[in-house]
């Protein structure tokens, strides 16, 4: 399924690619309005050029990366997450504090602080 077309997958990366070149010239010192110029035009020639083959690629990367990086993610930080509140007994939820009733039951604040939040 191909949620959009190979020419306008080709025209992201060219805009990606011409983010990428602007952040590091001019984190270089080497940025000109000229290369910059010249650089977009080449990357969205090139992209245009090979767009079919392009997007087959992204789709491919897409499929990949998507399942190794959420993985990583839903393990190593997810998780990790779940672990330590357990370990440390949050209830972030509060499901155990108040089995009988939704409400929750706060401390009665002062009359000053009322008016005064901020």
């Amino acid at each position: 399924m191909e949620l959009s077309s190979p020419r306008f997958k080709g025209f992201t990366v060219s805009a990606g690619f011409s983010l990428w070149f602007f952040v590091i010239t001019s984190a270089i010192g080497i940025f000109s309005l000229e290369l910059f110029v010249i650089f977009i035009v080449c990357a969205l020639v090139v992209t245009q050029i090979f767009a079919l083959k392009l997007s087959i690629g992204l789709d491919i990367f897409a499929v990949a990366n998507t399942k190794v990086f959420l993985g990583i993610l839903f393990i190593f930080v997810l998780s990790m997450y779940g672990i330590v509140f357990k370990f440390l007994r949050i209830d972030l939820l509060r499901l155990k504090k108040q089995p009988d009733t939704y409400w929750l039951y706060i401390e009665k604040s002062k009359q000053e602080q009322i008016f005064k939040q901020y």
